[in-house]
Parts: C-alpha cells; structure tokens; sequence
C-alpha cells in the first residue's frame, strides 16, 4: 500500500507541476518493494502501468527507453565567452566541493552528505539545477571510488580539475532551465537562445540537456528524451552470425565479408606530424593552444570517419537480418594483451552496441554468446583443434571441412545464438557470458 500510494502521490505532483518532490515519493515507492518478490513487483507494475513509466532503470519502472540526440550549436561569441566563464565557475566549484571533502575526512574521518555539499553549491553564480549536478557529481565520484577500494579493485581519488577538463553544463529539467523553440532556436538560461542545427527529428518527451565544449572548440548540445517503449515486431529476414577481427573487420555466416577499414591508418602521419609541431610550442602560450585544437580537430575527424563507416554497415545488417548473432567480447581486455591500437581502432564494442540499439526499431534481434571456442571448433563436425592466428583456413582434421576460419567461426556462433529454436538442428545452450574472444588466448602465450 506504501508503494502503490507513494507512487500515485508522485504522479499527481508530476502532473500538477509540482517539481522536486516527485523523486522523493518514487524513491519511496521503491524502497517499499526493494525487497518484495518479483510477483508482487510485477503485479505493482501491472495495476499501476503509468507510474511505472515515472521512473525507469529500477525493477519496474523499465518500459521506459531514454534516447540521446546531439546536434551542434552555434553561439554568438558574446554567448560563447559567457559559456567559457561558466564552465570556468563549473571548474572552480568542483575544486572547492573536492578539497572539502578532503578536508573533511581528515577531520572526521567521514565524507560529507549530499545535503552538505548541495547546500555549498549555492550561489555559485551557476543556474541552481547545474550548480546542484556538479555537487552530485562530486559525491557520485567519491562513493565510486570507495566502492572500488571495497570491492579490492584499482582506483584513484578523484582529482582535482584544470579549465580544459571541464567540458560541459547539465540542465536537468525541461522547461525550467531550457527550451527548445519553434523558431529553431534553443533557449537557455543565462545564455539566450542559441543557434542549434536539429538534423533530427526528436520523439518522445525531453528530459535534459547537456552542452559541452569538444577539444576542437565546437559546441553540441546533448538532449535525452523519454520514448515510449517499442512494440516488437519481425522483418521475417534470415538469420545471420557475425565474426568481429583485424584482418577482416566483419565475416558473416552467409560467406559475405566487410574489410577492415584501418581508418587510423589514413590519418597517423599528419597527427604525427602535428603532434611533434605542438611538442615545439611553449605551453601555456596561444601557439599551444592553437596547436591543441588543431590536433583535437584532427582526431575528431578520424573519430568520424570511423562511427561514419560503423553506421551505415550497422544499418545495413539490422535491415537485412531479422537475428544478428555476436560473440560477447571483453574488448578492453583483449587490447590490454595485443593488437591494443589496432582494436580499439576497429571499435567492435561500439559497432556491437549499434547493432543492439537499431536491432529494436527494425524488427530485429541481436543475440550475444559466449566466444569460447567459435575459431577452433568445426561448425560441421564440432571438433576442436588449434588454430594458430597465421592460418586463415580452418581445415577440419575428422570431417574435411575446409573454409575460411572467420566464416566458419560465423556460423558456430549462429549456431550457438539460435540453440534450441524452431528450424535449427544446432544442441546446447547460447549461455551468455563475458569472456575474451578466441584469439585473446593465443595473445597471451604469443
């Protein structure tokens, strides 16, 4: 009853207007049901299907998709150096709310409270909402690092903050501390409206905004909206297994193979050629700074070319495959052993993550399985034999299979993804689990 009144409570005030209070009655509605079984959960969600759309990413409250937009904007160079002086405050109060934390558990030996460091964020000559947020930020940051320390896991104090760290302004609410208007202008508190270039179209309900400031001196405003959930549906397409590698940037179970674009090797020896350029300047002079960002915006280039190419072959699968099959890689730990550049250039995890989110509005499905084995298994026959990285066709000792390893890796992973389904002769289990994909172990004894 807690739960059911706490959260009709928070949508009447959401519906009145009233703001600031509603967290604080959702936060109670959840903690009444934190530890209720999961039937009494979903039935909760069930009888009162508009409060559980109040707040998303908690047990029932997760029908709720929350989508990001960035768009560039355009401010006027009296709006961009009040922006700088902002972000210059944003910089001070985050070395001011650090230090005091410090200084506060030297004293106590205990940090500070949320309510304390809201309460010395006022009047920082900040809008109240964002001024509020870099407090948040500052306690989020100190109880991460304790969680970390706690878990056994490597992690530093938060640090204190230079000017060129301090990259953006988050508005929280809609309405309050900006508006989007018609006349294509974005209004925000304390700057006026600003030139904003909207090449999209925004659906759903607007949440918040962040402006941010890029190395390379360009402006973006970052706008979450609240999406209602989308219903499923299938394009009725084949069914496809993907192999993510450097030689081949994706093989396909069908044979079909993309290449790897190596998009950092078109731009590696300009960024060299800046870079020592930048090294010859003194710093903290305006050569320095110039040098900076034309490096920034040089990086920023390659950092668009290479999302360029994985959205569009990303748009391409979803629309031609109704199941996507994908090892579920541990990138990071993969690059830490070899190949770092070269991977983290390939950005499988981002490409992975695109396929994920466009699966859904095109009516198809991405399944992720575990990586152990997809090289040196046989896709006919199922043996297992070693296959070093130098052999690129994986030639079955029992069966005869002979094809190319990626393809043949493809189809063991489709195997695997479609386990147990209506017209498939593949056994066993897709089992989902983080592990490193095959070549990672031949990383470790090469």
């Amino acid at each position: 009853m807690l739960a059911a009144a706490a959260a009709r409570h928070a949508r009447f005030l959401l519906e009145a207007g009233v703001f600031g209070k509603e967290r604080f009655f959702i936060h109670l509605a959840f903690l009444a049901v934190k530890h209720a079984k999961f039937s009494e959960i979903k039935m909760f969600s069930e009888s009162y299907p508009s409060e559980s759309r109040i707040c998303p990413g908690s047990i029932f409250f997760a029908d709720v998709a929350m989508r990001s937009y960035k768009f560039r904007i355009y401010p006027s160079k009296l709006q961009e150096k009040e922006m700088l002086r902002h972000l210059w405050i944003a910089k001070n109060l985050w070395n001011e709310l650090l230090a005091y934390c410090k200084s506060f558990f030297n004293d106590f030996q205990k940090f500070p409270s949320k309510s304390a460091l809201q309460i010395m964020s006022k009047n920082s000559g900040l809008f109240s909402q964002t001024s509020q947020e870099i407090a948040h930020r500052v306690e989020k940051a100190v109880w991460r690092y304790l969680k970390l320390k706690k878990e056994g896991k490597k992690a530093g104090f938060p640090r204190f903050k230079p000017f060129e760290k301090m990259k953006s302004l988050h508005y929280p609410q809609h309405e309050f501390g900006f508006w989007l208007k018609e006349n294509g202008k974005l209004e925000v508190t304390q700057f006026g409206g600003l030139s904003i270039v909207r090449h999209r179209e925004i659906k759903g309900r607007i949440k918040t905004l962040s402006i941010k400031r890029e190395a390379s001196g360009k402006w973006l405003a970052c706008l979450a909206a609240e999406e209602p959930p989308i219903e499923k549906f299938s394009n009725n397409k084949p069914k496809v297994g993907i192999d993510l590698g450097l030689e081949t940037f994706a093989a396909l179970s069908n044979g079909e193979k993309f290449p790897n674009p190596r998009h950092i090797k078109k731009y590696e020896s300009r960024l060299a050629f800046l870079q020592r350029k930048r090294a010859k300047t003194q710093k903290g002079s305006r050569n320095r700074k110039k040098a900076n960002e034309t490096v920034a915006r040089h990086y920023l280039k390659l950092k668009n070319t290479r999302y360029d190419f994985l959205h569009k072959l990303s748009h391409t699968l979803v629309n031609s495959y109704s199941l996507i099959a994908l090892e579920d890689l541990a990138c990071q730990q993969m690059a830490e052993k070899k190949f770092g550049k070269q991977i983290h250039d390939a950005a499988w995890g981002s490409f992975a993550r695109m396929i994920q989110y466009k699966a859904e509005s095109a009516g198809a499905e991405a399944i992720f399985v575990n990586p152990k084995n997809t090289t040196r298994e046989c896709c006919m026959c199922g043996n297992l034999q070693d296959m070093p990285l130098d052999e690129r066709i994986y030639s079955c000792n029992v069966c005869g299979n002979s094809m190319d390893r990626d393809v043949n890796a493809a189809r063991n992973i489709l195997a695997r993804a479609t386990a147990g389904m209506a017209g498939s002769n593949a056994s066993g289990e897709g089992t989902i689990i983080p592990s490193l994909k095959e070549e990672a172990h031949a990383f470790r004894h090469g």
